[in-house]
């Protein structure tokens, strides 16, 4: 590949192996997973045997597996988080994301890392330090514009990697205490609670109710894919989905929506290529609204408040917009929308902006739905398909299929016979086959083409074959077989060479502490390692991480989103409005929201 042209990867989620291998059928140049234990996903850790198994199939296409260990380490948690880390990078993955700095001082292996958005890295001096300590990509805060993000590709040198779609978290991550604080269960370890998606009374200074039993701190989930390219420009070279939680269809279709997305993109720009090999064909048509969405955001990724960030009315699924409701009748109802439906179908409905109710459909007569028990609905009503039961079982079955183009030529030598192969990216390998040339009476070319194309069951696909024989010669078909299997287990050497010789490990180091850098309970260090790392980059004072020592009064969360903003009390937009703080209430749950209007940010704090 030219010196000239960048490579784009997109990175998928994984919760299994099953899901992973899924992910790189429908088009994911990279897969992230938990490890076997320490991951910010409490329930999708993975054993060594099955990260091997997804690191064997991903590089069959030179697809790569990062494996997350993305959250805070206790002092006694220390050794088997180093033994496990031997044991994955001896698994064949290819890095780590990682979260807590103790990893820095641990005697490992060389391993390729990765600073998780966990980590915090929202400026350049902070993308710096971490680049410099030893960390060769730089997973950035989702709340980043394109400027900042720009800035951050250019000062860092470090390989930029940024989320384009998925779940948002109302806080910037690994800055949000809310679950600790109110739940005893830390976001930092794996373990969020959700608070943010609860319903909350929003109630003004004077105690003046203002909504009741809305999810405002809920925010929709992120869709980017209308700015890859804007991304790319920006400088970044990894585009990750957000889910390690979600389920086979939604990471089958997302992937390959991104990944049919990406590819129109690369195929007018020849200054970018995809990072892995072969070509997907799918059996579906991808479409995100027809997955798992609370309804979709750029999250202000040029920098200008046009939106509100949340989704007040639920924090589930609302999905497919299906038009709205034109008659009712007693067992059944119309609507406007040019959407096919089936039976087994789920809706959600909406009156001024609010849910009113679900339910699903026993048949669809093209607009007239007949629901399993009558909704309360009424002409007007907005509806939205959150269960789409034809698209959900085109994705139970297998939907892709991945191949790698190889050429094929066959030569006579003179101690026998070679089979050369080469692949898409131009990687080559041959085998040989010591037989006698033993003259044929029939022509052979078309004998010996078909015994070459004969590909089932490997990651390659024949493109083009040559039989560059002087004379016909005969060849037993088993030994045709047989120099064909030599052949490309040598290219498949080739090309696992090849994503092995792209890791970057880079010497682990103490550079200064950026200036103005929080040492507080915000920088999360919860052992002794960590200290360590931190007081050799010469920090004088550090607090204990939040989750060994509350800190009464504590900032729980930092948000881009503003409630103000979404209450249409915003004093920028409407002068003389708006509050000095708001007060929300759910059961024992109090939290008081600060409005930082000079940096347009929300902060969260509890309340007695």
């Amino acid at each position: 590949m030219p010196r000239s042209v960048r490579s784009i990867e997109l990175l998928a989620p994984a919760r299994d192996a099953e899901i992973a291998i899924a992910a790189i059928d429908h088009g994911a140049d990279a897969v992230y997973l938990g490890g076997p234990d320490f991951s910010a996903r409490h329930q999708a850790g993975n054993p060594v045997e099955q990260l091997a198994r997804v690191a064997d199939y991903a590089h069959r296409y030179r697809a790569r597996v990062y494996v997350t260990l993305n959250t805070l380490l206790q002092d006694e948690e220390l050794p088997r988080a180093e033994a496990m880390i031997r044991e994955v990078c001896s698994a064949g993955i290819d890095a780590l994301i990682v979260q807590d700095m103790a990893v820095l001082e641990m005697d490992l292996p060389p391993v390729e890392l990765h600073a998780s958005t966990q980590a915090h890295i929202d400026t350049v001096e902070k993308a710096l330090f971490l680049h410099r300590a030893g960390f060769s990509r730089l997973v950035l805060a989702r709340e980043l514009s394109l400027p900042q993000i720009e800035a951050i590709a250019r000062e860092s040198g470090a390989e930029i990697e940024a989320f384009v779609h998925g779940a948002l978290c109302v806080s910037y991550s690994g800055q949000c205490y809310l679950s600790q604080a109110l739940c005893g269960r830390s976001a930092n370890r794996g373990r969020c609670a959700q608070v943010c998606r609860l319903p909350f009374d929003v109630l003004d200074p004077e105690g003046h109710l203002l909504r009741t039993g809305t999810h405002a701190l809920s925010l929709k989930d992120m869709n980017r894919s209308a700015h890859l390219e804007a991304l790319i420009d920006a400088g970044v070279c990894s585009l990750k989905i957000e889910g390690r939680l979600k389920d086979l269809p939604y990471v089958k279709n997302i992937t390959a929506y991104y990944r049919r997305t990406l590819d129109d993109l690369l195929y007018r720009r020849p200054d970018l290529a995809r990072a892995s090999d072969g070509q997907v064909d799918l059996r579906f048509t991808p479409d995100p609204a027809r997955s798992f969405n609370r309804g979709y955001t750029d999250y202000l990724l040029h920098g200008e408040r046009t939106e509100d960030l949340s989704n007040p009315a639920t924090p589930k699924s609302i999905g497919q917009p299906a038009g709205r409701v034109v008659s009712v009748s007693r067992d059944s109802f119309t609507t406007d929308s040019p959407l096919a439906f089936a039976p087994g179908d789920g809706f959600v409905y909406l009156r001024r902006g609010e849910i009113q109710g679900g339910f699903r459909i026993n048949r669809a007569q093209g607009s007239r739905l007949y629901p399993s028990r009558m909704p309360s609905v009424r002409p007007g009503d907005l509806l939205y398909r959150n269960q789409d039961a034809a698209f959900d079982r085109l994705l139970a079955a297998s939907s892709a299929t991945r191949k790698v183009a190889v050429d094929l030529r066959l030569e006579a030598t003179p101690e026998g016979y070679r089979l050369l192969a080469e692949d898409e990216s131009g990687l080559h390998a041959e085998g040989t086959l010591c037989a006698a040339h033993t003259p044929a009476d029939t022509p052979q070319k078309a004998r010996l083409e078909q015994a070459l194309s004969k590909l089932g069951g490997t990651e390659f696909e024949a493109r083009h074959i040559a039989i560059a024989f002087p004379s016909e010669y005969f060849l037993p078909l088993s030994a045709v077989s047989a120099l064909r299997r030599q052949t490309l287990e040598a290219l498949r050497e080739v090309r696992l060479r090849s994503v092995t010789g792209q890791r970057q490990t880079l010497p682990h180091a103490h550079p200064p502490l950026p200036p103005g850098l929080d040492t507080d309970y915000r920088l999360n260090v919860s052992n002794r390692l960590a200290q360590q790392f931190y007081r050799q980059c010469g920090a004088a004072r550090l607090a204990p991480a939040y989750e060994q020592q509350k800190v009464p009064g504590a900032q729980l969360a930092v948000c881009l989103h503003c409630l103000q903003y979404s209450l249409g009390l915003c004093p920028r937009q409407h002068p003389g409005k708006g509050f000095p703080y708001l007060v929300l209430r759910h059961g024992r749950f109090a939290l008081r929201a600060e409005f930082d209007c000079a940096h347009c940010r929300m902060k969260l704090f509890a309340l007695p």
